[in-house]
Formats: structure tokens, sequence, C-alpha cells
């Protein structure tokens, strides 16, 4: 008794070359450059970076200045305390100066008057 084959295994030889030839095909037009389109925004995609970039060097300039002022207020207002403290220092200073000296006034007007006194005295 002889085997009969399922239709769908009963391939011959030139099914065979055809089936090859499709599968090769197929592998060869993976490899052929495909057509292109071309983008619309190609020209204006440019010009958008170049905006986008000026828009960010902008951005980061102004946030460097601002640190940069921030910086500087800080060391005005630090200098500026320094001169407060260094005036009030020099004004306490002055004060007991005229204070010693109004006291060392007195002394000698005190002694002069007692010498007067003294000399009256006799």
């Amino acid at each position: 008794m002889k085997a009969t084959m399922n239709p769908s295994q009963d391939i011959g030889h030139s099914q065979r070359l055809k089936t090859a030839a499709d599968a090769k095909a197929a592998l060869l037009a993976k490899f052929k450059p495909k057509t292109t389109s071309i983008d619309p925004l190609f020209a204006d995609r440019a010009a958008m970076r170049a905006s986008e970039l000026t828009e960010v060097r902008t951005l980061r300039a102004a946030a460097k200045a601002a640190v940069k002022q921030a910086a500087a207020d800080t060391a005005e207002a630090v200098l500026q305390a320094q001169a407060a403290l260094d005036a009030e220092t020099l004004a306490a200073k002055r004060g007991e100066r005229k204070e010693r000296k109004a006291l060392s006034a007195a002394e000698a007007k005190a002694k002069r008057d007692a010498r007067y006194a003294a000399r009256k005295a006799r």
C-alpha cells in the first residue's frame, strides 16, 4: 500500500524553486534604498533650533547676571555693614576722647581754681 502525501506537502520542484526565488527577492528588497520622503519643515528646523538656542542662551545669561548681581549686592552689603561698624567704633572712640578731655579740662580748672584760692587765702 502506497502512502499518500498530504496535498500541502505535495510540492513539486518548480514550486520549491519559486519559493526560494521569492525568499531571495524579499531578502534583497531589505537592502534596496527606500524612497525618502522630504521633511516639509527641514529648512525651518534649523531656524527653530537657532531660535531655541538663542532663547536658552539668553535665559542662561540672565540667570548668570542675576547670580552675579546677587553676589555683588551681598558684597556691597557686607562692605556697608563693615563701614557702619567702623564709623560706630570711631564715633565711640571720639566720644570717649572728648569725655576724657572734658574731664582733664575740668580737673585742670579745678587745680587752677585751687591754686588761685590758695593764693587768695595767703
